[in-house]
């Protein structure tokens, strides 16, 4: 077996002041395309430097090579070879190189016991009869193949060469520069994804893409394999669903993850890398440790035993047996000792196998952290494994004694969710900079030995997961950038050269408009309860609209500049998401207007009536675009509408109901449309004055950016002049939780001189949560009314989960319904 347990620990040490991951490095600034004094020539002349390993390396070093030597083939062309050649080989496991580092030609120090680290160096003359190499020399196997893949990043092949249909853009030659590149270590220890609630794509479109096979299968896995190396991670939660097969049912599929380096673990509802609705074929009730203790420790050794050998993380604890409450102990204080004993049983099977230091982990998820939080001891070493509440907002940090825990912290964070209130499941939403404030919270509280995403079907969600993950790998050089910096270097890389700066605009309006409602989310109530329409007018809701309309107009606009060979990834990276989305709002707005404008404008509302059936024939055909025509049929089966289907309903939203077009009576309208909304006033972040402590936090809140807390030795001040009439003060605040555990948000709201201080409870699960996450906000009316005239505000927190997204003045005659 891999020494997974010592890895485990020396890790530990070698994360604990993590190296710069070069984040600037990581782009073509290091590999060009016309010769510079002293460069290395990759390729030249219609040939091509040889790539070389050790038979003696690991099986993940000759798979990077021969993804190398393809993806050289792709970006020239070139089929000749050069007399320049490409060794690739770690540390130990390689002699050519090996002996290059024994005389002193390479300085491989700092590799020596480093996680996940590579250097990339020009040498002269290694060996006889090869003039010049270029040498990837890992401090492991991972690391090693990462330099392979980071060259192939740096030549123009994209990690989502692949999953969105990026092709390289051709030149003839290829030159490195002949600097030494250092990479590594990486931020996080173990950084991955979760496959999850894949029903709805992943498995449709495996099965069709791949009938010879159980979807998703070894070929899926392998393309996903791929993917996770060209983006730096290491770490999968196979799919677990019940319409999928269970990833070890079959044993090849933990013989290829062995192949290709990649850790499996498994979710927080499987516990010792079993797949209970897949593999438990008792009954349900039968999946109670008190009565059936011996039958789950069986079930539980025959997985270890098997698997052994493999490098795992193990998941610790119990559950039901799919994502439920734990079957059996019926108070907190019952499951707390039920779990400790769980927690004895499987470390002696890890014990016994001979494996007591493999890496394990505990994820206090759901009704799981009550348990914890009543005193659940958990083993020193294990990892904690913090969690979202499943919309991005993460709800507990470790304190100081959580992060003294040999074991370590980690994050499992969501991307995708099926679940209450109501899920999000088709488009990808979340954006890039919530997720680097939440990650970077986690990290600066110490969650630094394992972060996992759940992704869903892994597309459409592309951007999110490279961001999740470029933050995983180099922390420091990724989330300082700017969002809209990092975007556009991404669609540079993804759609062509000159297209990053309107592509990222786009892109910061999508995640702008949809973070303020979700496609998904588009009804005001919640499952269960009595419709009711949404609490913006005709007026507000065409505002909204106008809002999609002109990002779509950009779309049209850059469609142009987009290469030919890059359209089928323009329309699923940007295309797709952007028209789809707008068509949802239309879809929804235009139905509730035709209702809304029966009685007092038929012609009006058949009018929208007509917008809301061409909207949902736009829908219908984007859909079968993406699922039958792009990319030659590839991606049939991957993408669906939400709602999909009837499965699940008590959290997946309802229809809207739209007239069918033929029953539309063709009527002029008889008035013209309605007037704008009318604004009202509003202080927004980028109105207040500069103080210590505070900071502009871009890429979120409806106006684009928040005023986060930090922590503030000065009030954030502004100043507001009202007009006439009688005004009441909402302050709009981002859904966070504390700082500190079960505690509340606090803030000072001092409006001319007069102190109001709030403290708002974060309970999650209860209404007020429902639709602070729904909206992506909690709106807080200030006691008293405003009169006209100026008024003095300030902000007073020293929590820095304050963040701040605008103060609304209203009519002080006008409702509103406050989350808190």
């Amino acid at each position: 077996m891999r020494a997974a347990g010592a890895l485990w620990l020396a890790a530990g040490l070698a994360l604990a002041h993590p190296a710069q991951a070069n984040a600037a490095q990581s782009d073509a600034a290091w590999v060009h395309f016309e010769p510079m004094r002293g460069d290395f020539a990759l390729a030249a002349q219609g040939r091509v430097a040889q790539v070389v390993t050790a038979p003696e390396d690991h099986d993940l070093v000759h798979i990077a090579a021969d993804s190398l030597r393809a993806d050289l083939s792709s970006v020239t062309g070139a089929q000749g070879s050069s007399d320049t050649q490409v060794w690739i080989g770690t540390l130990g496991r390689n002699p050519q190189i090996d002996r290059l580092v024994a005389a002193g030609r390479i300085d491989a120090a700092k590799l020596r016991g480093a996680w996940e680290s590579f250097l990339i160096v020009p040498v002269a003359n290694p060996e006889p009869g090869v003039r010049q190499a270029l040498v990837i020399l890992g401090s492991d196997r991972r690391g090693t193949a990462y330099g392979a893949y980071e060259i192939s990043r740096a030549i123009g092949v994209s990690p989502w060469h692949w999953w969105a249909d990026v092709p390289p853009e051709h030149h003839d030659a290829l030159y490195v520069s002949s600097r030494v590149q250092r990479f590594g270590p990486p931020s996080v220890q173990y950084r991955g994804i979760f496959l999850n609630d894949e029903d709805w794509g992943l498995v449709p479109w495996a099965q069709g893409a791949f009938p010879e096979e159980p979807a998703p299968g070894r070929k899926t896995y392998t393309k996903v394999f791929d993917l996770l190396l060209r983006l730096r991670a290491n770490t999968l939660w196979p799919a677990m669903h019940k319409a999928s097969r269970a990833f070890n049912a079959d044993p090849a599929n933990a013989a290829l993850a062995e192949r290709y380096g990649i850790v499996m673990g498994t979710s927080h509802a499987e516990p010792m890398l079993r797949n209970n609705v897949g593999e438990w074929t008792g009954k349900a009730e039968d999946f109670n440790y008190l009565p059936n203790r011996d039958g789950i420790r069986r079930y539980w050794r025959e997985r270890v035993t098997s698997n052994a050998a493999d490098e795992t993380i193990w998941t610790l604890g119990l559950r039901g047996i799919h994502d439920s409450g734990m079957i059996g102990p019926k108070t907190d204080e019952e499951r707390r000792r039920t779990l400790e004993q769980v927690f004895t049983d499987q470390r002696d099977m890890l014990r016994e196998a001979g494996i007591p230091q493999a890496p394990q982990v505990f994820t206090p998820y759901k009704e799981v952290l009550d348990i914890y939080r009543a005193g659940l001891k958990v083993p020193e070493d294990v990892t904690l494994m913090w969690t979202d509440d499943n919309f991005g907002y993460i709800r507990h940090f470790p304190d100081p004694a959580e992060r003294a825990r040999s074991g370590g912290n980690g994050v499992y964070y969501h991307l995708s969710y099926l679940g209450a209130p109501l899920s999000y499941l088709w488009l990808s939403t979340t954006p890039p900079a919530l997720i680097r404030e939440e990650m970077g919270r986690a990290w600066d509280k110490g969650a630094r030995r394992m972060w996992i995403a759940n992704v869903g079907d892994i597309k459409p969600a592309e951007l999110p997961v490279d961001y999740f993950l470029s933050l995983a790998w180099d922390i420091d050089g990724t989330r300082t950038q700017p969002i809209e910096t990092w975007t556009t270097h991404w669609a540079e890389q993804t759609l062509g050269k000159g297209t990053g700066r309107v592509a990222a605009t786009i892109l910061t309006d999508y995640y702008r408009l949809n973070f303020a409602r979700r496609p998904e989310h588009l009804q005001w109530y919640l499952p269960g309860e009595k419709p009711h329409a949404s609490p913006l007018s005709t007026a507000e809701a065409d505002e909204r609209l106008a809002g999609f309309a002109a990002m779509e107009r950009r779309v049209a606009a850059l469609r142009p500049l987009i290469p030919a060979d890059r359209m089928d990834s323009f329309f699923e990276l940007v295309d797709y998401p952007v028209a789809a989305s707008a068509a949802a709002n239309r879809r929804f707005f235009a139905a509730e207007a035709h209702d809304a404008l029966r009685d007092r404008d038929p012609p009006e509302s058949w009018r929208r009536a007509r917008i809301a059936a061409e909207a949902q024939e736009t829908l219908t055909a984007l859909t079968r675009r993406y699922n039958r025509e792009i990319a030659g049929g590839k991606w049939r089966g991957i993408m669906a509408v939400e709602p999909a289907d009837g499965q699940w309903r008590s959290f997946r939203q309802s229809l809207p109901v739209v007239p069918a077009p033929a029953s539309i009576p063709d009527v002029a309208p008889s008035m013209p449309a309605p007037s704008p909304a009318t604004a009202e006033p509003i202080l927004r972040p980028d109105e207040f004055l500069p103080a210590r402590g505070w900071r502009r936090i871009d890429g979120l809140g409806r106006s684009g950016s928040l005023l986060g807390a930090g922590a503030p030795s000065s009030p954030a001040r502004a100043s507001i002049t009202l007009p006439a009439g009688n005004w009441q003060a909402v302050i709009d605040l981002l859904p966070l939780y504390p700082s500190g555990d079960g505690e509340a948000l606090h803030l000072t709201v001092r409006i001319d001189g007069k102190a109001e201080a709030l403290e708002i409870p974060r309970r999650t699960g209860d209404r007020d949560w429902a639709m602070a996450v729904l909206d992506n906000r909690i709106a807080r009316t200030l006691a008293g009314t405003l009169g006209a005239g100026r008024h003095e505000i300030s902000l007073e927190s020293g929590d820095p989960a304050v963040m701040i997204e605008a103060i609304r003045f209203i009519p002080a005659d006008k409702s509103i319904t406050p989350t808190y």
